[in-house]
């Protein structure tokens, strides 16, 4: 399970706060709200402090979102590596 909660902000910075896991069913539901807070041409930061796993599709979902100038931040180690072992 994938809980995505908007985080405010002050400033125009979009921000995200995950937590569970980023896999299966989840990925699709968080690159659709990504989707859309990128549409409105603001910037978009994802907060990965109480992310525990990512799938290789959200690896790969990561690695499209940071080429979309979206910061990852927070993850602990182990998410590090995932993402560090993927190229992201």
């Amino acid at each position: 399970m994938l809980r995505i909660s908007r985080v405010a902000s002050p400033d125009a910075t979009v921000t995200l706060r995950l937590e569970g896991q980023v896999r299966g069913p989840w990925v699709e539901a968080l690159r659709s709200v990504c989707d859309q807070v990128l549409a409105t041409q603001c910037a978009l930061s994802l907060d990965f402090t109480d992310v525990s796993f990512l799938d290789r599709q959200g690896v790969a979902l990561c690695r499209r979102l940071r080429a979309r100038q979206v910061a990852l931040l927070h993850y602990s180690p182990f998410v590090a590596e995932q993402l560090k072992g993927e190229g992201v």
